[in-house]
């Protein structure tokens, strides 16, 4: 089953594309998506598709920000329902909560984590690249870009995070990125994120509307019970924030859903998936992209998919019939 994003996320591609020199209209065909999505912002496409495009226009338009340019104008009411449900909450940390909350609703391949400090907080996306191991760069500066410009709406146009970090490597020109997120920007970090000042969470919201909010949790409540996330797309974004260090195991899993393991294998074997095999599907997705999309060290890539050095060469040898050096030369 495809994992999907709501169409809305291609918001402001139309504008870009033709700015770029390209056609629109006939690069959605030839990712594989109806021109006609860019009308339909309610709709769920496949997200592989829109990681398919963003990567064609990026190459096509020489423009290596391509999906940061796209997020540069946009609101919270792209969310739809969601966004209007965080513009009324009257704190940071309420809205960031109810981002988390109705994720799944939004991009099925995203997934947020927020981890407080004592005087900073970061906030991690982790991102499922798909089963065709596609670059997720595009996908990862506009989720971010996002993620900047919600929380710039919240607390005021010339806010700015402490750090952004990414996991790729740095495009040839910044322009684009200091533009939106300040001189603070790192890459070749160990996550995709942003840091902010823990005071930003409690910060009050004077625009909050209880009534509004009232009615949007309405509208978010009957929505929710329509686009109600799998089983297998609980597990998935539930293992890639276990999986460092070694924590992923279905008891972890299990009790970060709220259930017990025996009812998460029987969900899953009505899916004809196993806790192994989602785990294992992961782990090759996150291989393929670590060892040759980035220089960290294998060491450290062995650590970020949960195994120890030695039993990483035993395990990348078996499911991809070469070492990870010998992976990465031919890169």
């Amino acid at each position: 089953m495809a994992t999907l994003v709501r169409a809305a996320c291609l918001t402001n591609y139309r504008e870009i594309a033709i700015g770029s020199g390209l056609n629109p209209e006939r690069m959605l065909l030839d990712a594989g998506l109806s021109p006609g999505v860019l009308d339909e912002p309610d709709l769920m496409i496949p997200v592989e598709r829109v990681g398919r495009l963003l990567q064609a226009s990026a190459h096509a338009s020489s423009i290596e920000c391509f999906g940061l340019c796209m997020a540069r104008s946009r609101f919270l009411s792209n969310l739809g329902a969601v966004g209007l449900l965080i513009r009324d909450q009257p704190t940071l940390r309420d809205s960031l909560n109810v981002l988390m909350r109705y994720q799944a609703m939004l991009n099925g391949a995203l997934t947020l984590a927020i981890e407080e400090h004592e005087k900073i907080v970061v906030i991690r996306e982790v991102l499922i690249a798909g089963s065709t191991h596609q670059p997720t760069r595009q996908r990862v500066e506009l989720a971010l870009g996002v993620m900047v410009r919600i929380v710039q709406q919240l607390l005021g146009s010339d806010w700015r995070p402490r750090r952004v970090c990414f996991e790729h490597a740095p495009p040839k020109d910044l322009a684009t990125h200091v533009q939106l997120f300040g001189h603070a920007i790192e890459f070749n970090r160990e996550f995709n994120g942003i840091v902010c000042s823990r005071a930003d969470l409690d910060t009050r919201n004077p625009s909050a509307d209880p009534a509004m909010a009232r009615y949007a949790q309405q509208l978010v409540d009957a929505s929710f019970r329509q686009h109600l996330a799998s089983m297998l797309d609980d597990v998935r974004r539930t293992a890639l924030l276990l999986l460092p260090g070694g924590r992923c195991s279905i008891e972890k899993v299990s009790e970060q859903l709220g259930l017990v393991p025996r009812t998460v294998q029987r969900r899953l074997a009505e899916q004809s998936q196993s806790f192994s095999s989602v785990v294992n599907d992961l782990r090759k997705e996150l291989a393929v992209r670590y060892v040759n999309e980035s220089d960290r060290p294998l060491n450290e890539v062995a650590d970020l998919l949960g195994l120890t050095p030695s039993s990483f060469s035993r395990w990348y040898q078996s499911q991809f019939n070469c070492s990870a050096k010998e992976s990465r030369a031919r890169q």
